[in-house]
């Protein structure tokens, strides 16, 4: 059985997920994650609000070893580096999240990525633990490698 990391921060199971953000009615902040008050202003006027699926890289790194707690993904030989970015989902937001591309010589400023979902780890009842990521648009290959684990060439 798979299950969300948190199922309060995107509408997946959804064939097409979207993140789910707060947007400010007094301010017009539209934040991620979701949040009570404005961080711009702090009025508590928060709404949930659909995020854009599609966005483009404006910064990122690879990450080459397990952060510290509470880290729950895979550590030790089972560790494999993994790309992060900060991506600008269309003129709405700034997320920081997974890239499904972690070769540093393939990702570049300016990159068109799509949100996906993709395994992160087993919990203790062996269910398996799916979290957000962006995938550079159009990279079918890399989408099914993410699914099953297997490198194609």
């Amino acid at each position: 059985m798979q299950k969300a990391i948190d199922p309060g921060i995107s509408t997946w199971p959804d064939e097409n997920p979207q993140l789910i953000g707060s947007a400010c009615g007094a301010c017009g902040a539209t934040v991620f994650p979701r949040q009570s008050n404005c961080p711009r202003c702090s009025k508590a006027d928060m709404s949930d609000a659909l995020l854009p699926r599609r966005g483009t890289v404006v910064a990122w790194t690879t990450q080459g070893f397990p952060t510290g707690a509470p880290y729950v993904g895979p550590a030790g030989k089972d560790f494999a580096p993994f790309g992060v970015g900060l991506v600008q989902l269309g003129d709405v937001v700034r997320v920081e999240g997974r890239l499904t591309e972690r070769d540093p010589e393939k990702l570049t400023f300016g990159m068109e990525v799509e949100l996906t979902m993709i395994p992160f780890a087993t919990d203790a009842e062996g269910n398996e633990i799916v979290t957000f990521a962006f995938e550079p648009v159009g990279d079918e290959r890399l989408r099914e490698e993410q699914k099953t684990g297997r490198t194609t060439q």
